[in-house]
């Protein structure tokens, strides 16, 4: 061969052959190089972080209302990841609106419309065909699983601002108005307002020595108090276990709370975030974190804007807390997802063993609590382990914070005893049923809590009190229904809300939910079959969401047969 041939023209070392081979090009998707820029002023002098990624996605949607291929091979390109990295994380969670190439590009405003079963009861499905007729050509319309507003049906966010009651009406006036921006409210407890009333306190007790750990854990052991995220695992034992794990150690708080009917901790954040926080630092004090990780849900902008108000009021000092959007994936409420989300990922679950508090975030030993649940370190210590072990009723310790909808005359969040029965929290708590309205049945603990009928109204609601009737309490989101509502769409409701949720990595839950979903489609329930399709998603999915989705289906085979037998009859 020729020492002066062309360096760019590769020959076959092949006897007898002599083609030439066509000129090398590169290989992959190629950088556009305005996206870059574009890309390049957005993240400004962020840090390239794989963890940031989530975050880098959420600048550009928040930007241009969709991502487009040039932008996310443009944002691979920046953050020296592969495209296909990027696509897979953009394309998991449902907020991101990726536009593949050759799509038409997305109209510059979308309106969610909660599909959700309280929604959906105060007649979201009509709300969504109104606004689709109604919608221009710059107007997108689309459905959404449950934003955390159930006390406030049927509900429409309309870029980041939520339409509360919404109708055809008021969401077209938000729309004309240009009305597309989270309204944060002036009436919270700020950080002068909370520590005038003694807030920060006791955290200063505990660094200052004037209180020490052992101490702080024997009064949240003496109070009993649980995780309030669902799990109700006791705190002083998980906190203990973190501790006792080589550092350094991470924090993390779940505040992706998703669960339909679930709003207790948007509330909390909305009207005392320094309690929460003050809680939070304790934690993190306690099991000497130097980090902690607040993992939002993206459908809470009013609580993100005060918490990043007053995190900034803070004095210097302690642990660096670190805010991240969740960007619509109900499966990131359980722990381990959470976690591959903080760290930039898909959220899909992690086998176990190990368990986070041994290998947490970045592989660190971490703890992880329910907003709710560090919300009330303080008041448990200040006030006494015997003052929250005195709340409770029917034989029940402590208190509850219970998030209603529904068919009762005042929904919201109610804080009550520990073991009040639905008939009690009804009655004492909400008002009574609406007018016009007969209790028929309620969901006490969220979309996977079960459904039971209005005569099982004694049962103590609380952790351990409606297992063995095929339920739980969860994180006390209860849904009262009523003799005007059908048991049965509720349940394919709830199914419809897993099947869409399912992170998809093992087949018994992304398999389960969708066949579950068509056979609770028929006239006629297939009773035998839905059962062995329930048994097999609770013994072999990997985590609680595939493990618990068929708990609405299998009550209501169980306690509403009379919702069958018309149907029956009809064929």
């Amino acid at each position: 061969m020729s020492d002066n041939r062309d360096q760019n023209v590769l020959r076959f070392e092949h006897p007898g052959l002599g083609r030439k081979r066509a000129k090398s090009t590169p290989k992959g998707r190629q950088v556009d190089p305005v996206a870059l820029q574009e890309v390049i002023d957005l993240l400004g002098d962020l840090p390239r972080r794989r963890d940031l990624l989530i975050e880098h996605l959420h600048l550009i949607q928040d930007r241009y209302h969709q991502i487009s291929a040039a932008h996310l091979a443009a944002l691979a390109d920046e953050m020296k990841l592969s495209f296909a990295e990027v696509f897979e994380v953009a394309t998991f969670y449902a907020h991101f609106d990726v536009v593949k190439e050759g799509e038409p590009t997305i109209p510059p405003l979308t309106v969610r419309v909660c599909d959700s079963l309280t929604c959906e009861l105060y007649g979201s499905e009509k709300l969504i065909a109104d606004l689709k007729a109604q919608a221009g050509p710059d107007v997108r319309i689309v459905r959404a699983p449950c934003v955390g507003l159930c006390d406030q049906a049927p509900v429409a966010e309309v870029g980041h601002h939520f339409i509360h009651q919404a109708t055809a009406q008021n969401v077209a006036a938000a729309i004309a108005a240009g009305d597309t921006h989270p309204h944060v409210p002036d009436d919270y407890i700020d950080f002068d307002a909370y520590v005038a009333n003694g807030g920060y306190a006791l955290l200063g007790k505990l660094r200052g020595g004037e209180m020490t750990v052992d101490e702080l854990l024997t009064r949240l052991d003496g109070a009993g108090l649980r995780g309030l995220g669902g799990a109700g695992f006791p705190t002083a034992r998980k906190w203990r276990a973190v501790r006792g794990e080589p550092g350094p150690r991470m924090m993390a708080i779940n505040a992706d709370e998703g669960e339909p009917g679930t709003f207790k901790d948007r509330h909390y954040l909305n009207t005392d975030p320094h309690r929460f926080l003050e809680g939070t630092l304790i934690g993190a004090h306690v099991v000497e974190a130097e980090d902690v990780y607040i993992y939002l849900r993206d459908e809470y902008p009013v609580a993100r804007e005060i918490l990043l108000r007053e995190i900034a009021k803070l004095p210097a000092g302690g642990p660096r807390i670190h805010m991240r959007r969740g960007a619509g994936a109900y499966i990131c409420g359980e722990e381990s997802s959470l976690l591959e989300s903080l760290e930039g990922k898909r959220g899909l679950p992690r086998h176990k063993p190990p368990y986070p508090f041994q290998v947490g975030l970045f592989g660190l030993a971490t703890l992880i609590n329910n907003v709710e649940t560090v919300y009330w370190v303080r008041d448990i210590v200040e006030k006494g382990a015997e003052w929250w072990s005195s709340q409770g009723r029917n034989g029940r310790v402590g208190l509850r914070t219970f998030s209603v909808s529904g068919r009762v005359k005042n929904p919201g969040v109610k804080l009550t005893p520990a073991g009040v029965t639905i008939r009690e929290l009804i009655d004492e708590y909400c008002g009574g049923m609406q007018e016009g309205h007969s209790f028929k049945a309620y969901l006490p603990g969220g979309a996977s809590g079960g459904i039971l009928p209005a005569h099982m109204d004694d049962i103590p609601l609380d952790f351990g009190t409606l297992e063995k009737y095929g339920c739980f309490i969860g994180s006390a989101a209860v849904v009262v229904m009523s003799d005007k509502d059908d048991i049965r769409s509720a349940a394919l409701n709830l199914m419809r809300f897993f099947e869409d949720e399912s992170c998809g990595q093992c087949t018994p839950c992304r398999i389960g939910t969708e066949k579950a979903v068509k056979l609770m489609q028929k006239p006629v329930w297939d009773q035998e079959l839905l059962g062995e399709l329930s048994q097999t998603m609770r013994d072999a999915s990997i985590c609680g969401l595939g493990q618990a989705a068929s708990n609405p289906l299998t009550c209501v085979i169980k306690y509403f047969p009379d919702e069958f037998a018309p149907r029956v009859a009809a064929e």
